[in-house]
C-alpha cells in the first residue's frame, strides 16, 4: 500500500504579537492543506495533532479542542508528543494509520506557541525537562549545555572545531533569507557568529535556534482515495523511529547519535536503498553542532567533517541540506517543526519550495528529527512518483 503526501501548508513561523493564538494557525495550514489536496473538511476522517507541551499550548486535551476548532465532528483524533520529534511522530503516525486500514485520509497538525506567551527563561526552563527532570531540568542544567557537552565530545573525536558550526549557522539563516515562512533569514556570516555571546562553549546565541510561534499541516491518503491525478506526487518510501538512553552520561560515547542510526536503517531498508541514494535532506539543527552530528549518524558522509569543509551540504553540493534554513533559519515551533520539514522535503521534490531550490528537483529526501538530545529519533524518506 502506498501512503501519499496529498497536501500541505504551513503558517510563517515567528514570534506572534498580532493577538492571533495557536487555533487561528491551526485553522489557516488545515484550510490551506485541504485546498492544496483538492480535498473538503468532509473528506477528513483522522486528525492527529502534535504538541510537545501543555505549558506552550496552555491547554489539556489539545487534540480534540484542535479538531473542534476545525469544525470537525465524528472524526477519530489523537494526539502525538515526542519532544522535539513530536511533529515527525505524528506524520509516522497518521501514515500508519493509512497502512493499517483504520483511516483513509488523515490531517495530520502540528503546533507549538514557544515564543510569543512565555518569557525565554520561562521557555528554557520548560525545555530542561524534555531531558530527566530529576537529574538534569530542575538541577538546573539546560539543553544548551547538554548539547554543548555532546558537540564537544563529537569535536574530540572528529576534529570538527568552532569554524565548522559557525559556518553552518550562518549558512542555514542565509539559506532562509529565501524562505518567505522564515523566522531567522539573517544575512550573516561565520564571524558574525564567532562574534555573538557565549550561552554554553562552544555554542555562542547565534549557534542556537529560536523559540518560535507556528503551526504546519500535511494531508496523507492512498492514492485511490484521492479526488483526481496530479495530487500527491510524493510517496511515503520509508519510516525509521528509535530511542537512546535519556541521559547523556550514561551513553558510552556521548557525542555519538546511535538512536538516529538504527532510526535511518530502518528508513533505508523500508524504502530499498542506501544513503547514497539520498539527493536532499531537512536534518535537525537544534544546534549548528547537531547538523554535524546528525548527518554522520545518518550516514550520509563518510568523513562529515571534510565533506563539510569542502561545499557538499550547500544548494551547489553534491547533498543539499536545510535549504529551508532548518530549524536555525526557518524556526522551531516544537509540534510543527517535523511537520514543516516532511513538507518542505516534498515541495523540494515537487519543485514547489517557495525558498532556496537546487539545480535540479530531488528524486528522493530524507527527513530527520529528534527529541531530547537525539534521544526519540525520528526518520523518514519521500520518493517521487514521476
Amino acid at each position: 500500500m502506498t501512503v501519499l503526501l496529498a497536501g500541505g501548508a504551513m503558517t510563517p513561523f515567528n514570534r506572534r504579537k498580532d493577538g492571533s493564538s495557536l487555533r487561528d494557525w491551526c485553522r489557516t495550514a488545515f484550510a490551506r492543506a485541504l485546498s492544496d489536496a483538492a480535498l473538503e473538511p468532509q473528506d477528513i476522517d483522522t486528525v492527529v495533532f502534535a504538541s510537545e507541551s501543555d505549558f506552550f499550548t496552555l491547554q489539556l486535551n489539545p487534540a480534540a479542542v484542535i479538531t473542534d476548532a476545525l469544525a470537525l465532528t465524528g472524526v477519530r483524533t489523537l494526539r502525538v508528543e515526542g519532544g522535539g520529534a513530536s511533529g515527525h511522530l505524528a506524520v509516522q503516525t497518521g501514515a500508519a494509520l493509512v497502512l493499517s486500514g483504520l483511516a483513509r485520509r488523515v490531517a495530520v497538525i502540528g503546533a507549538e506557541a514557544s515564543a510569543a506567551h512565555l518569557d525565554a527563561g520561562k521557555v528554557g526552563k520548560l525545555y530542561s525537562l524534555s531531558f530527566d527532570a530529576w537529574t538534569d531540568g530542575l538541577t538546573g542544567v539546560g539543553a544548551t549545555s547538554i548539547y554543548a557537552l555532546s558537540v564537544l565530545d563529537f569535536m574530540g573525536r572528529t576534529g570538527a572545531t568552532t569554524d565548522d558550526l559557525a559556518g553552518i549557522a550562518a549558512r542555514n539563516r542565509q539559506n532562509a533569507r529565501h524562505n518567505p515562512n522564515a523566522h531567522l533569514p539573517l544575512d550573516i556570516t561565520a564571524a558574525d557568529v564567532a562574534a555573538s555571546p557565549v550561552v554554553s562553549s562552544p555554542y555562542r546565541r547565534l549557534d542556537c535556534s529560536p523559540l518560535s510561534d507556528g503551526a504546519a499541516c500535511v494531508i496523507l491518503a492512498r492514492p485511490e482515495d484521492l479526488p483526481r491525478s496530479g495530487v500527491g506526487r510524493v510517496r511515503i518510501a520509508g519510516m525509521g523511529a528509535a530511542s537512546d538512553r535519556v541521559r547523556l552520561g550514561d551513553r558510552p560515547a556521548p557525542g555519538q547519535f546511535p538512536a538516529k542510526t538504527k532510526a535511518a536503517l530502518q528508513a533505508y531498508q523500508a524504502a530499498g536503498i542506501g544513503p547514497e541514494k539520498i539527493e536532499l535532506a531537512e536534518v535537525y539543527d537544534s544546534y549548528s553542532g547537531a547538523q554535524l552530528q546528525g548527518l554522520q549518524a545518518l550516514g550520509l558522509a563518510e568523513d562529515v567533517v571534510a565533506s563539510e569543509r569542502a561545499g557538499r551540504f550547500t544548494g551547489e553540493g553534491g547533498l543539499p541540506v536545510n535549504l529551508s534554513g532548518g530549524l536555525l533559519g526557518q524556526g522551531a515551533p516544537v509540534g510543527a517543526t517535523g511537520v514543516a520539514q516532511i513538507l518542505v522535503a516534498a515541495q523540494q521534490i515537487e519543485a514547489t519550495f517557495p525558498g532556496l531550490r537546487p539545480a535540479s528537483p530531488p528524486r528522493r529526501a530524507l527527513v530527520d528529527t529528534h527529541g531530547g538530545i537525539a534521544t526519540t529519533c525520528a526518520v523518514m524518506i519521500l520518493e517521487s512518483l514521476a
